[in-house]
């Protein structure tokens, strides 16, 4: 694809890089076409197998493992990439879970053990990665997030993520503006429904992923290089200027009732 903004020189952690059709993998590849060097995390050796392909074809330059559910794994992440570049220009973070008994249920039959896992994966883990990031990011930064319009609205099936989601983008708000006056960014980007291995998990998706194709006012399914596009130019020294939005990618699906 056609690169509008360049990202040489810069350096990038990609986490949440699943499989090929992860959303963490469009924006990687993204990042590498507009030229930036990148690490990406991988969940576990478990996981390991599925991910080494897609970082060898991306040319990621180092990774490591995170569970943010396993204390210490985290820090030493970011300790690596101390250790690795010495610095850091910007962050990806594209995480989520909730056990599949909570989010199969109503919300209000949500377990607090549930609840609590889902907010701490999907978005304390968001907070704690910006704490750690920022002490590298000396020339500033922007550190993003991937959101839902099942935050603000209620979709069927989506369930205990919508609520977490909404917590998510009010804390990318107040990254936003506590890390601003060091030159730090932050951002949700919200794509419209994608077919990824995090949205299976979701009762009925299919049927969510056919409804959106059919009334998006473009017309068009959103995929996982278009919300790359837009990754990259929030990470550029174009976007520097603009920090704690909510941007949505979905063709339009947002304007409906």
């Amino acid at each position: 694809m056609k690169t509008l903004v360049d990202l040489t020189g810069k350096r990038g952690l990609v986490v949440g890089i699943a499989n090929e059709q992860s959303i963490a993998t469009g924006c990687a590849q993204v990042f590498r076409d507009c030229g930036a060097t990148l690490a990406a995390t991988y969940l576990n050796e478990k996981a390991k197998p599925f991910v080494a392909p897609v970082m060898q074809r991306l040319g990621i330059a180092w990774s490591a493992p995170c569970d943010v559910r396993i204390p210490g794994q985290t820090e030493a992440l970011f300790e690596k990439v101390a250790q690795e570049w010495g610095g850091l220009d910007f962050l990806l973070h594209s995480i989520a879970f909730a056990p599949k008994e909570d989010l199969h249920n109503r919300v209000v039959d949500a377990s607090a053990e549930g609840f609590a896992m889902a907010m701490d994966v999907s978005c304390h883990s968001f907070i704690k990665m910006a704490r750690l990031a920022a002490p590298l990011m000396t020339d500033g930064g922007c550190l993003l997030t991937v959101t839902f319009y099942g935050s603000a609205r209620v979709v069927e099936h989506y369930n205990l993520m919508g609520p977490v989601k909404a917590a998510l983008e009010s804390a990318t708000r107040y990254i936003a503006a506590e890390l601003g006056p060091r030159r730090i960014r932050a951002h949700a980007i919200s794509p419209g429904p994608i077919s990824t291995r995090a949205a299976s998990g979701i009762e009925r998706f299919d049927e969510l992923l056919e409804r959106a194709a059919a009334a998006v006012p473009i017309q068009h399914r959103v995929d996982i290089t278009d919300i790359g596009a837009l990754a990259a130019f929030l990470v550029s020294d174009a976007a520097g200027r603009i920090t704690g939005t909510v941007i949505p990618v979905d063709g339009g699906l947002h304007l409906l009732a």
